[in-house]
C-alpha cells in the first residue's frame, strides 16, 4: 500500500480525448485502502472512460495513475498485466465464456495468470459461489443462469484474482429491476468486508447506501464529491442539484 496517508489509487491531473474531442479534463481522484467510491454523473459524462482509464483498458493522453505509489505504464506490458491483476473490474455485459462452466469461467484467470494451485483455486471458488448463494450451479453454464445470477459469477471472477482495488462498471445497467437487488447485495456485502472499490452506477439509493465519497462528474470533469449524506441532501452546486432533481428516492 502507498504510505501517502493510506492512499492505494492516485489519479493526478488525467486528460483523455477521442480524436480531437476531449473526455475527460484534469480528473484527479485519491483512493484510500478500504474506501468505497461511487461516481455518479449523467450519460456521457466519462464516468466509465474513468474507469477504463484506471486500470489502462483505455489509454491516457495526459496525468498518470499511481497504484501503490508506482505510475501505471501502458508501454510496459509484464507490469500493465500485474496491475490488471490488482485492479479488477466487473463490467455490465458480464463477459463470462459461453462454453465453461461457471465453475471454469471462475477458475480459469488464476490458474492461467496466476500460476495458482488448482485445488487451492478450485476450493477457493467454491467458497465463494457458497457465500453468493450459487453452490448449486458450479456445473451450469452461463446461458442456464439469470443475468442477475451471471452478474454475481463475473464479481466472483474478479475477486478470486485477490485484487487491491475493485471497478464495477454500471454492473445493474443490463439487469431486469427484480435482479438488481441480488447484485447490490453482494456489493454491499463487499464494502462491510472493507473492500476497496470504485463503482460507477445509476442506482442513486444504492450510491448513497454503499459509498464513503461520491464523486459527481460531467463534460468530463469532477463537479462535486463529498460524503453521501452531504452530496444528497445539500448539493453544493447547481448542475449537481440539478442532476438529483431527476431521480426520486
Amino acid at each position: 500500500m502507498s504510505d501517502k496517508n493510506g492512499v492505494i489509487l492516485d489519479v493526478e491531473h488525467l486528460y483523455k480525448s477521442f480524436d480531437d474531442t476531449p473526455v475527460l479534463s484534469d480528473v484527479n481522484l485519491e483512493v484510500k485502502k478500504g474506501e468505497v467510491i461511487v461516481v455518479v454523473g449523467p450519460s456521457g459524462c466519462g464516468k466509465s472512460t474513468f474507469l477504463r482509464c484506471l486500470n489502462a483498458l483505455e489509454e491516457i493522453n495526459e496525468g498518470r495513475v499511481l497504484l501503490d505509489g508506482k505510475a501505471i505504464n501502458p508501454a510496459d506490458g509484464k507490469s500493465l498485466s500485474h496491475v490488471r491483476e490488482k485492479i479488477g473490474m466487473v463490467f455490465q455485459s458480464y463477459d463470462l465464456f459461453p462454453h465453461m462452466t461457471i465453475l471454469d469461467n471462475i477458475m480459469l484467470a488464476p490458474l492461467k495468470v496466476q500460476k495458482r494451485d488448482k485445488e487451492g483455486v478450485k476450493a477457493e471458488a467454491l467458497e465463494l459461489l457458497e457465500r453468493i448463494g450459487l453452490f448449486s450451479h458450479k456445473d451450469k453454464f452461463p446461458r442456464q443462469l439469470s443475468g442477475g445470477q451471471k452478474q454475481r459469477v463475473a464479481i466472483v471472477r474478479a475477486l478470486i484474482m485477490h485484487p487491491e482495488v475493485l471497478l464495477l462498471d454500471e454492473i445493474t445497467a443490463a439487469l431486469d429491476p427484480e435482479m438488481v437487488r441480488e447484485v447490490l447485495d453482494v456489493v454491499l456485502s463487499l464494502a462491510k468486508e472493507g473492500r476497496t472499490m470504485v463503482i460507477v452506477t445509476h442506482e442513486m439509493a444504492f450510491a448513497r447506501a454503499v459509498a464513503d465519497r461520491i464523486i459527481f462528474m460531467d463534460g468530463g470533469k469532477v463537479i462535486e464529491e463529498g460524503a453521501p449524506d452531504r452530496f444528497f441532501d445539500s448539493p453544493k452546486t447547481e448542475r449537481a442539484a440539478r442532476f438529483l432533481k431527476t431521480f426520486s428516492f
